[in-house]
C-alpha cells in the first residue's frame, strides 16, 4: 500500500553523495532498480536521475517491520529511504560513481507500487524501439536517455547565457502563421472564426525575425519549435527545435565569428571537447567536387577525383558518352579494398543505381599490379595506367567510377563514399570535425515546376559580383549563404538577407513571381521594408541534431523526450487521431470516406 511522504524531505539525489558525507544521515527518494535478498540482509539499488545508490536493509537498523517491508520491494517501486551513509563493507563497484558507498536504512516508505514493466529499465536497451516508444514514460527512465536530456538542458542553458552576454535578446515569435509555401510542406490549422481559412505552423521564424531587425532589435535569438510536414528519417522529425538568431549591421564573417565562439563554448562546457578555431571553410563547389556532398564528412578521406580529361578519348562509350552530354567522369579510391568480393561490389552497384546512376564502373588492382575490371577491355594499356595514376591507385586498391551529369555523379559517389566509410569503420564518433560550407548556388532549376526555386529561401542575398547574372544566367549566381556541418551532418544554415527593394524584386522575378504574387504571400515583409531596413543576416541550428552528435546517438529520437515515428505518429498517445463530429462542424470541415484505397476526403 502506498504511503505518504509527509514529514520527509529529500536531502540529496542518489549519485550526488560523496565520501565527504560519510557518517551523516541522508534521505533519498527514487525507484527500485533491483533487489537482492541475502536472508539476514537485503540490498536495493535505488535509482534517480543522477544515478544509483546501494541501500542496505538490516533488521538491527530498520527493525523487523521495516525489514519485512523491504522484502516486498519490486522493480520500479517508488520509495523514500532515511539512513546513514557509510563506506561499503563488502565489494566495491568501480564502474559506479557511488560504488564505494551505501546507505544503511533506518526508515523505509513505499510511496508507490509498480506493475512489472513490459521491458527492463536498463541502459542500451535491446527492446524493440516500437515497444519502448509505446511506453515512452518508462523508456525515459533509462539512465542513458536521462543523460541525453540532461545534456540537452545544459546546452540550452549555455546557449542562452552566451547569446545574452553577446547582446542578443530572446524574443518569442508566433506559432499560428500565414502559409508561405516556398519551402517544405506546411502543417495547416483550420480557423473556427474564419471559415475556410487556415493558419500554418512555422517551418522557421524566418519572416518574423527579419521584421524584428526592421523594428530595431539588433540581435535576436529564440529556441523555437518548428514544424515541417515531410517524410521522416533518423535526423528529421515533424516537429523539431531550432536555435534561431538574426543580427543587424553584419556580414558573413560577423555571423560566423559569433557562432564559432558559441560552438566552442557549448562543446567545452557540456562535454569537455575543445573546438579548434577558426573552423575551416569550403565553398559549395569545392565540397561537391571533393566529396560529392554539400555536407562533407571530414573524418576520413576517399575524396572524389575528376578523371574526365584522362578518359575523354578512350574507347569506353559510357565514359565518352557522358562527357559528350556535358557531364563528367569521376571516381573514388577505396584503399585496400581490391579483394572485395563480387557480391559486395554488386551491392555497391545497386546503391549507385538507387541514386540515379545507370551503372558503376570498377577497377580492382591486384597485389601483383594487374587489374580486375568491368571496363578496361575498352581501354588501351596506356589509358588504363594513366587512369590508375590519376586515382593514385596502388596494389590492393578498389577504384569506383561514375559517369553522368554532374549532379548524378556527385550524388552517386558522395553516397558511395559514405557507405564505404560506414562499412569500413572510418567514421570515428569520438572525432568532431566542423566545417563551414559557403557560396551555395542561389537558385536551382526544378524540372517539376519548370522554374528556378530558391536553394535556401527567397530572401537570401546574392554575391554582389554575381548580381549582373540574375536575369541572364540565374543558375550561375552564388548566394551569401553558409551552412555549419559536423561529421557529415548539417547542423544549421543561414545567410545574409536581401534588404534593398530593387534586389528583392529582381529575386522574385527570377523565381517566376509577379509583383502581385509576391505581395500576396510576403506583403507584410515587403511593406515593412519600405520604412528603413538595416542590413541583416542570421543562422539557425537544429538543436536535436546538435545534441544527437554530442551524445553520439544514431537518431534524434534518442534526444527528444516524446518523438514521433516514421509516419509522423506518436505510438504512446496514438496521435494523430479522429476528432468529434462537433469539433469538425465548428471548423466547417467534413471528412468523408472515399471508396478508393479506403482514403479520406476533407
Amino acid at each position: 500500500m502506498a504511503e505518504s511522504m509527509l514529514g520527509l524531505k529529500r536531502s540529496h539525489r542518489a549519485a550526488e553523495l560523496t565520501e565527504a558525507s560519510v557518517g551523516s544521515e541522508v534521505t533519498l527518494m527514487g525507484w527500485v532498480q533491483k533487489r537482492r535478498n541475502l536472508g539476514s540482509l537485503i540490498f536495493v539499488d535505488l535509482r534517480d536521475r543522477s544515478g544509483l545508490m546501494q541501500i542496505m536493509f538490516d533488521e538491527n537498523s530498520i527493525g523487523k517491520e521495516g525489514f519485512e517491508k523491504a522484502g516486498t520491494l519490486r522493480s520500479e517501486f517508488v520509495i523514500a529511504v532515511v539512513g546513514t551513509l557509510q563506506k561499503r563493507g563488502g565489494a566495491v563497484n568501480e564502474n559506479l560513481k557511488t560504488g564505494t558507498l551505501e546507505v544503511v536504512a533506518t526508515q523505509l516508505r513505499i510511496l508507490s507500487e509498480s506493475e512489472t514493466p513490459p521491458f527492463p529499465i536498463e541502459e542500451h536497451s535491446q527492446t524493440k524501439e516500437e515497444m519502448r516508444l509505446k511506453y515512452r514514460y518508462l523508456d525515459l527512465r533509462r539512465p542513458d536517455l536521462q543523460r541525453n536530456l540532461i545534456l540537452r538542458s545544459k546546452v540550452a542553458t549555455a546557449i542562452r547565457a552566451f547569446l545574452s552576454e553577446e547582446g542578443f535578446l530572446e524574443i518569442e515569435t508566433p506559432i499560428l502563421n500565414k502559409s508561405t509555401p516556398e519551402g517544405a510542406r506546411d502543417y495547416l490549422v483550420p480557423s473556427r472564426v474564419h471559415p475556410g481559412s487556415f493558419y500554418a505552423l512555422p517551418q522557421s521564424p524566418q519572416l518574423f525575425k527579419q521584421l524584428l531587425m526592421c523594428s530595431g532589435y539588433d540581435r535576436y535569438f529564440q529556441i523555437a519549435k518548428c514544424f515541417r510536414d515531410e517524410d521522416l528519417r533518423a535526423d528529421r522529425q515533424p516537429e523539431f527545435t531550432q536555435v534561431d538568431m538574426e543580427l543587424s549591421f553584419v556580414d558573413v564573417d560577423d555571423v560566423i565569428d559569433v557562432n564559432e565562439r558559441l560552438l566552442a563554448k557549448i562543446f567545452k562546457e557540456a562535454i569537455g571537447v575543445e573546438v579548434p578555431l577558426p573552423i575551416p571553410r569550403m565553398t559549395w563547389q569545392e565540397a561537391m567536387d571533393r566529396f560529392g556532398s554539400d555536407k562533407p564528412d571530414l573524418r576520413f578521406g576517399m575524396e572524389l577525383k575528376d578523371v574526365s580529361k584522362v578518359v575523354e578519348h578512350c574507347g569506353f562509350g559510357v565514359f565518352t558518352g557522358a562527357l559528350e552530354q556535358g557531364g563528367s567522369v569521376r571516381g573514388i579510391n577505396a584503399k585496400g579494398q581490391g579483394s572485395m568480393p563480387r557480391k559486395k561490389i554488386d551491392a555497391l552497384v545497386k546503391l549507385a543505381k538507387d541514386f540515379g546512376a545507370k551503372g558503376l564502373a570498377y577497377l580492382a588492382i591486384n597485389e601483383d599490379g594487374s587489374y580486375k575490371s568491368s571496363f578496361t577491355k575498352f581501354l588501351t594499356e596506356e589509358e588504363s595506367k594513366a587512369l590508375v595514376e590519376a586515382m593514385e591507385g596502388e596494389p590492393g586498391d578498389l577504384l569506383l567510377f561514375a559517369a553522368d551529369k554532374n549532379k548524378v555523379v556527385y550524388d552517386v559517389l558522395g553516397n558511395l563514399r559514405l557507405e564505404l566509410g560506414k562499412t569500413l569503420g572510418l567514421m570515428d564518433k569520438d572525432q568532431y570535425r566542423f566545417l563551414w560550407v559557403t557560396e551555395f548556388p542561389l537558385l536551382e532549376y526544378s524540372e517539376e515546376e519548370e522554374r528556378f526555386v530558391a536553394m535556401h529561401h527567397p530572401f537570401t542575398m546574392p554575391m554582389e559580383e554575381d548580381l549582373p547574372y540574375l536575369e541572364t544566367d540565374p543558375g550561375r549566381v552564388r548566394a551569401k549563404a553558409y551552412d555549419i556541418v559536423l561529421n557529415g551532418t548539417e547542423l544549421g544554415g543561414g545567410s545574409v538577407r536581401i534588404f534593398q527593394n530593387d534586389v528583392q524584386e529582381r529575386m522574385f522575378r527570377a523565381l517566376g513571381f509577379t509583383t502581385e504574387q509576391a505581395y500576396r504571400q510576403f506583403g507584410f515583409l515587403l511593406n515593412a521594408f519600405k520604412y528603413g531596413v538595416p542590413p541583416h543576416a542570421g543562422l539557425a541550428y537544429g538543436l536535436d541534431r546538435l545534441i544527437m552528435l554530442m551524445v553520439k546517438a544514431d537518431s534524434i529520437r534518442d534526444v527528444i523526450a516524446f518523438p514521433k515515428v516514421k509516419d509522423a505518429s506518436c505510438l504512446m498517445t496514438d496521435a494523430p487521431d479522429v476528432v468529434d463530429e462537433k469539433q469538425l462542424e465548428e471548423l466547417h470541415i467534413a471528412v468523408t470516406a472515399s471508396a478508393k484505397d479506403g482514403a479520406y476526403e476533407v
